[in-house]
């Protein structure tokens, strides 16, 4: 009996010390819409990117700073990467 409760009590506490809280992806439109947000953000990505550069909300935030910078300059309006079809 103790064989069975000594690994379950072990694996409990290790699951309870590592709770992150999830936090939630906001879509490029959001961060176009919140600028603010969307500088503080990026402020985070920039300062740690080998942790946070690969994040939803840091490619969220860096492709709406993108489109920001472009319809500033009058540009064309840039889709995304996902949305290019390559042809052969």
């Amino acid at each position: 009996m103790k064989r069975i409760i000594l690994p379950l009590v072990i694996a409990s506490t290790l699951a309870g010390c590592k709770q992150e809280q999830a936090e939630v992806v906001q879509s490029v439109d959001w961060y176009k819409e919140n600028t603010v947000e969307r500088t503080e953000r990026l402020a985070q990505c920039r300062a740690n990117p080998g942790e946070l550069a690969d994040t939803p909300n840091c490619i969220n935030a860096e492709q709406a700073e993108r489109l920001a910078d472009t319809s500033k300059r009058g540009g064309l309006d840039v889709q995304p990467m996902s949305d290019i079809k390559l042809g052969k």
